[in-house]
Order: C-alpha cells, then structure tokens, then sequence
C-alpha cells in the first residue's frame, strides 16, 4: 500500500452495503433492523454499518446448523472431500489476500502488510492444516481388563460434538475465526459464528469465500450484534452443543454460566499477564528486540502480549535504556501510513480503559519510564493513539502488576534470584504464555518447566504455529486452540464394545 491510501473498488463497495448476517446461505441485510457503527480505528470515522442482531437471528442461525448437521450434507461426506473444501478455502483466501488484508487494515487497525503477509497467510495456513486432519482422525482398538479378550471386541470412535459456537474476539479477527471454523469443520460440526462488533468485516468476506469453496448451506453461519446479547443467547442455547470463546477472563466465566443449561461442551481462551525472564548471559539487544515486540506488536492488543518483563540484577541497569530507547523510537500513527510503527487502540473505550490503568499506576506510585500519553494524529485529531509505555518501581501489590492491560504498557522489575524468579513469574491469576532468555541450556529448560503457562518460548516471544497447542493454565482458559488437540475438542468419543 502506497503512504496516500487509496481504498480499492472492492472495498468501497462492501462499506458501501449494510453487513449482515449470513444464515443457511443467505445474506440478510434488511435495513429495517438496528444497526451499528463500523470505525477506522486509525481516523475514528465511521466507514459502514452492520446490522445489530437479535436472539431471533441467533435461533435461526442455530436452527440452520441444527439442520445442516442433522442431514448430514456435511459430517456424512467422506473425510477427503471435506479436506478438499477447506483446501479450497486456504487457495480462495489467497486469491483475495489483498482485499482481506485491507478489510483487517481498515476496521481491526492492522498494517497492510503485517495483515496481507501474516495474518492472511496464517488463516489460509490454518484451513491447510487442518485439511490434513479431516483424514486422519482416528479411534482405537481396546482391550477389556477383566473380561476375556477372546470372547470381546472393543474399540473408540471420535464423532464430530454437534453445533459449535464460536465467539471471535476483535484483536485478530481473521485469524481467530480461521482457528476455531477450520478444526471444527475438520471434525465434521456445523458452525455459528458471532465475530466481534467492531470487527465483522474480514469474517463476513471469509464467509463469501467459504461458499464459493463449496462449504454446503448451512455449515457456516455468521450472525452480528451486541457481545453480552448475541453471544450470551449463543453460549446459552440449548440448540449449541460446544462452545468455543475468545476474549476477557471476566467474560469467560459469564459463558461458562450461560453454557450450563445442557451442559454443553466449553473451550476458553482467556486473558493473560505474560512474563518475560532475562537472566544475565542472555543476548541484551536480541532481549530488548524481543521485549520490544512483545509488548507493542499490534499496540499491546495481543493476547500473549509479554506485559511483565523481569530483568536479573545484573544486568537491569544496562538492559533498561535500550529498551526505553527502542521504545521510544517508535512511530505511532495510523495503520493507513506503512511508515509508522505502532497503530491504533481498537475503540474509543480501549484507548480510555488502557489510558485509565496507566493514571492509577501513577497515582498509586509507579514511576513512569517513557510513554503513558495519547498521541494526537493530524489537526483535527482523529483515531485512538497511545504512547508506548514504560513502567518501572513496580510492586506486585500495584494494579498495573496484576492487571491485563491489553495495551501497550510494559512493567519492568528486576530480580536477583534465579530461584525466586519463578514464584515472581508464576504470581498471577493468569498463565497463558511466558519466554525465557538465557544462553544456558540447561536453566532455560528447568525453567520453562517451573512457569505455570500454557506456551512457552525460549529467546523468542509470540511465535505461533498451527501444529502447536495454543491455550492457558488457571485462569486463562479451559482447553487448547491449534494443533491436534484443538481438533479434539470439536469430537466426542464413543466407546463400543462387541462381544463375540
């Protein structure tokens, strides 16, 4: 994309239109219904409207999958041609990794190319991937402990849950959506989406491109509106047998508590305060490039965002100016301009919720490293900016030391015990991911097995790969998104026992 952005024909012509929902293959945009407002986040204008789903929409939307599900007209074809669809899918996606990207750009405040290079790729990536599960998800042959083996066969099954509900968060619209269709579609499930409200239009064009890939009606639906309405009524239809969330710890107990009517099946992605633990050997400028990235990648609104960095002793007074200096030195602006840096906060309400945590952190006595401010963009304002931000004089008994941010807001301690550092990192409600940067060996391993966090890198931070399970220990999460564990939990198993 050139610096004066020139949006594509393409894409003016779907702001142009209300987005609707997409329920048993149809699109429904009626006018007459509610609608919303769909912003830039990087120019705070308003660029197309979608309508506001009600319960009734859900209902129809689970009534579809019910449908598609019951009859079949997708778990009854062979695996191989459902690993054909979804492959279909990954090249489609592909052929329109230009207009997806500028969608991701234009509503989820992404770059161009971060969005066109990594996060399209990733989500074609992901429905290949899992192409390759649909033909190999298998049971097993058992064998009775206290019946005689001769006189009995047993075996398992893996069948595909039912109707998935799968609630996308609007931090990675495209790729989080990718995530949870593609392992369900792999198993066999039928799907109502519900992305969030002020993402929905890469998801929409994701499902264009599903249909055209030949995904029968009714596989995949995708239905708008309000979080707490839609995906409330979602989370608690008795119509759903599975449901798969993504988004804030609070608001994965409230899913919890609606899904308990049938008992459904329930996989959570939730928040996190991620560690980053730089002992004294480790490469200074790989650490600070590591920190650095970890923490404003995307402005911090990332769910393993590296928001607790712990700096041994030795070392903190050296490792500290270069990444306040890497810091500040970055360009914060609109994703429009491929020149900055860093983009936009998600909403209004994000930049005032991130803007707030910061002021407490302040008046509660941490001291302020660089940062901490709103940055104007041109002369009217316009667009949802922060600073990168540095805390340092933390202590743990500080809201910015236990709190997600989800912005771009680094707390720097320093430790100077290679034993205690542990209880430090694992000091937290959450435990989605951690990093460890030493060049010993031995200390990296023993220490990635003491931190209690789902992912854990090594001299590397917020790496992801479709083969490598995805999810968090206390409360961050029930479950694992990627890999083949993800697959699993869009089955049930079945045992079976013959006898002879």
């Amino acid at each position: 994309m050139s610096k004066a952005y020139q949006q594509s024909e393409a894409v003016k012509r779907r702001l142009e239109q209300v987005q609707g929902h997409f329920i048993a293959g149809h699109w429904l945009r009626e006018n007459q219904q509610a609608t919303s407002d769909v912003y830039n986040p990087s120019t705070g204008a308003v660029i197309s409207q979608a309508i506001c789903g009600t319960p009734a929409e859900v209902d129809q939307a689970v009534a579809a999958a019910r449908s598609s599900f019951d009859d079949e007209r997708w778990s009854g074809l062979t695996p191989a041609a459902r690993a054909k669809v979804l492959w279909r899918i990954a090249d489609l996606m592909e052929a329109e990794q230009a207009e997806l990207a500028e969608l991701e750009m234009l509503d989820a405040g992404k770059f161009y190319a971060a969005a066109e290079q990594g996060e399209v790729a990733f989500a074609a990536e992901c429905f290949r991937y899992f192409a390759g599960w649909c033909t190999k998800i298998d049971g097993a042959t058992k064998q009775l402990s206290s019946g005689p083996t001769n006189e009995f066969h047993v075996y398992t099954r893996r069948e595909p849950i039912g109707v998935a509900a799968l609630i996308v968060p609007w931090n990675g619209p495209l790729v989080q959506a990718a995530w949870k269709i593609a392992p369900a579609l792999a198993a066999g499930c039928s799907c109502v989406l519900k992305p969030a409200q002020e993402t929905p239009l890469s998801t929409l064009k994701l499902a264009e491109i599903m249909q055209q890939a030949g995904l029968p009606d009714g596989v995949l639906n995708v239905v708008l509106g309000d979080g707490p309405e839609i995906g409330g009524h979602l989370a608690a239809h008795d119509g759903v047998d599975k449901v798969s969330f993504t988004g804030s710890t609070a608001v994965g107990k409230k899913i919890i508590g609606a899904a308990k009517g049938n008992l459904k099946k329930v996989s959570l992605e939730l928040g996190g305060k991620s560690p980053m633990v730089v002992f004294p050997d480790a490469d200074l400028q790989d650490a600070a490039d590591g920190a650095i990235s970890a923490i404003f990648s995307n402005a911090g609104q990332v769910c393993v965002a590296g928001s607790r960095l712990y700096v041994h002793k030795s070392i903190y007074s050296e490792l500290l100016p270069i990444i306040q200096e890497k810091a500040q030195a970055i360009k914060v602006g609109s994703a429009l301009d491929p020149a900055m840096d860093m983009g936009p906060m998600i909403s209004l309400r994000q930049l005032d919720s991130v803007l707030e945590k910061i002021h407490r952190a302040e008046a509660q006595g941490a001291r302020l490293l660089c940062g901490g401010k709103l940055v104007q963009q041109g002369e009217n304002g316009g667009g949802y900016f922060i600073e990168p931000t540095i805390f340092v004089d933390v202590n743990a008994g500080m809201d910015i030391a236990t709190e997600e941010v989800f912005g771009p807001v680094l707390t720097v301690f320093a430790f100077d015990d290679s034993d205690d550092i542990v209880a430090l990192a694992n000091d937290s409600e959450y435990g989605l991911a951690a990093s460890v940067w030493t060049k010993d060996i031995a200390l990296a391993h023993k220490t990635a097995a003491k931190i209690k966090a789902g992912l854990l890198w090594i001299n590397c931070h917020g790496i992801p790969d479709m083969a490598v399970p995805f999810g968090g220990y206390k409360q961050s999460g029930w479950g694992r998104e990627n890999g083949y564990e993800a697959l699993l939990q869009y089955t049930e198993q079945k045992s079976v026992i013959v006898r002879l």
